[in-house]
């Protein structure tokens, strides 16, 4: 995985893990109901789903437990979406997020090994990839506007973090003009997950949630 991939999926890693979808995920096994939401559920096959994506990305899986309250999450932001008529990704968008997927791993060989070990199909990737730019469209539109990022704090994010990581990894760091725009996004998307956080938890207070969570199989 490059570096480059890797500060990325650090500055958007919130946004990026809380908003992967549901999706019915073909299983050979029966499905039931792990959590009901107002008039909607959440089912076994939406945490095997999730599980086994966390495993095609990072290379393992969180707990049953915490993905469920992942999904909820999703469920959430899903339904504002559809409320303010977020637009579904274009294919050309779904195909460049597929591809700096794939370009994540050392080697095409790399993903597909990973891929196999997970149980993932191309389809089941692609459907996942497109629902994740879905929800993090309404989040940056809902939340980019309010958050502010000064001249300072991108100063002080080069000074204390770009360059001890450089220094610790014997590498030559950027000058501050190349890395200011990068630097810059970065700081808006964490403050973007700030406060997506805080909503979220405001949110769960209104919500009729009922979990029903056994272990699953995956």
């Amino acid at each position: 995985m490059s570096s480059a991939t890797a500060t990325w999926r650090t500055a958007v890693g919130l946004v990026f893990w809380l908003f992967l979808v549901p999706l019915a995920f073909s299983q050979q096994v029966i499905d039931r109901i792990v959590a009901r939401i107002e008039n909607d559920v959440i089912l076994a096959s939406d945490i095997r789903l999730l599980s086994r994506y966390q495993l095609l990305v990072e290379g393992k899986a969180e707990s049953d437990a915490e993905i469920l309250d992942r999904l909820i999450d999703q469920w959430i932001v899903r339904n504002e979406a559809i409320v303010a008529r977020t637009p579904q990704p274009a294919e050309v968008d779904i195909d460049r997020a597929v591809d700096r997927l794939v370009e994540g791993f050392s080697s095409k060989e790399d993903f597909e090994a990973r891929q196999k070990l997970a149980g993932l199909g191309p389809a089941d990737i692609r459907r996942v990839t497109s629902d994740q730019l879905f929800l993090n469209s309404y989040l940056d539109s809902r939340f980019r506007p309010t958050v502010q990022v000064d001249e300072q704090a991108i100063r002080d994010f080069y000074q204390n973090a770009l360059l001890p990581r450089a220094q610790a990894r014997g590498t030559t760091p950027p000058t501050f003009d190349a890395a200011r725009d990068f630097i810059q996004e970065a700081l808006i998307q964490r403050g973007i997950n700030e406060q997506a956080e805080r909503w979220l938890k405001e949110s769960h207070g209104r919500l009729r949630v009922t979990k029903m969570l056994e272990e699953t199989e995956r």
